[in-house]
């Protein structure tokens, strides 16, 4: 497995795994599967494994303990707080305060039943907060050992570097795809300046980079993506011919289209690690295929210019959900 590093010091694997869609979002739940997943990915070298407080709300955190009890000296757990939900609701607040931030810490190491979470994460920020008091209530956690490192989600370049000078900051979290490249304008120099790393979720613009999901009718009733602007009928009509092209190429090539897209992210900086999602061994196999395939300078600027000339259509998340995106 090819390694990469996030910070100063958290070397994991180039690929990591999403674990959200394990408990929710994307269909019905099977914890079984989720574990022999789980399994297959450590055994193929993936050791860097993505929760977080609200996905199930907590179950994907407890799915992890079972998992953790056997494996836990061969993986590093990053998971995340401040969004707040209560539980059979999609419904919101955001609570970044420190009470709140030791409060989440604590109870997530007790369902993960783990002595110290490797990367801790503030899922989204509340721009009515400054980020320095939020850091402020991390950096204790960092000094118990309840926590080995910051990261901070979805957010804008001088939020990056105010939580920096306070405490360095290991990793952004930000979704970051052939279809969603606005980190590229300031977030990633910003964290290339600061020696931050960048972890990509949704490299796979939530399946539909890989050619399927073409359509809605290929989701599940309680699949959320049947509510996002990029998945409804127009949108996903022009947001189909990025799709073509890496599909033809993908063709050409002899891999998955799931490869190409990931490959390309792998491409654009070594301290990127892509944490693609999946609840199935087959999918985790393919992704991690991505690994061994080289795209080519000529393939490259064939991807870029396909980039620069299609349009995306759609927000990445409804008005309500992109309100804590770029804060």
């Amino acid at each position: 497995m090819q390694r990469r590093k996030l910070g100063a010091d958290l070397e994991v694997s180039a690929i990591g795994l999403g674990c959200m869609g394990m408990s929710e979002f994307y269909g019905p739940r099977d914890d079984k599967l989720a574990l022999q997943t789980l399994a297959q990915a450590v055994e193929m070298g993936v050791d860097l494994l993505d929760t977080a407080d609200m996905y199930g709300p907590w179950h994907n955190e407890e799915l992890l303990s079972h998992f953790l009890k056997t494996h836990r000296p061969k993986v590093r757990v990053a998971t995340k707080f401040g969004i707040v939900r209560k539980p059979g609701e999609y419904q919101r607040t955001i609570d970044n305060s420190p009470h709140y931030a030791r409060q989440s810490c604590e109870a997530s190491l007790r369902r993960l039943d783990i002595e110290q979470i490797d990367l801790y994460y503030v899922h989204r920020v509340d721009p009515d907060h400054p980020i320095e008091e939020t850091m402020a209530g991390l950096v204790p956690l960092v000094q118990e050992g309840k926590i080995a490192r910051i990261g901070l989600c979805e957010v804008n370049a001088a939020t990056l570097r105010r939580a920096h000078a306070v405490h360095p900051i290991a990793a952004v979290q930000t979704e970051y795809s052939l279809w969603t490249r606005d980190v590229e304008t300031d977030v990633l120099p910003a964290c290339r300046e600061l020696g931050i790393g960048l972890v990509a979720y949704s490299p796979l613009g939530r399946g539909f980079l890989t050619g399927k999901f073409q359509n809605d009718a290929c989701f599940e009733t309680d699949d959320f993506r049947r509510s996002l602007p990029r998945f409804q009928p127009g949108n996903i009509d022009t947001n189909r011919m990025l799709v073509n092209v890496v599909t033809d190429l993908a063709v050409r090539k002899g891999c998955s289209a799931a490869q190409i897209a990931l490959a390309w992210l792998l491409a654009q900086g070594d301290d990127i690690v892509p944490i693609p999602g999946t609840r199935r061994i087959t999918h985790l196999e393919d992704n991690l295929g991505a690994l061994s395939v080289d795209l080519s300078p000529d393939e490259m600027a064939e991807l870029c210019q396909s980039l620069e000339i299609l349009p995306i259509a759609g927000e990445r998340y409804t008005e309500e959900g992109m309100k804590g995106v770029n804060a």
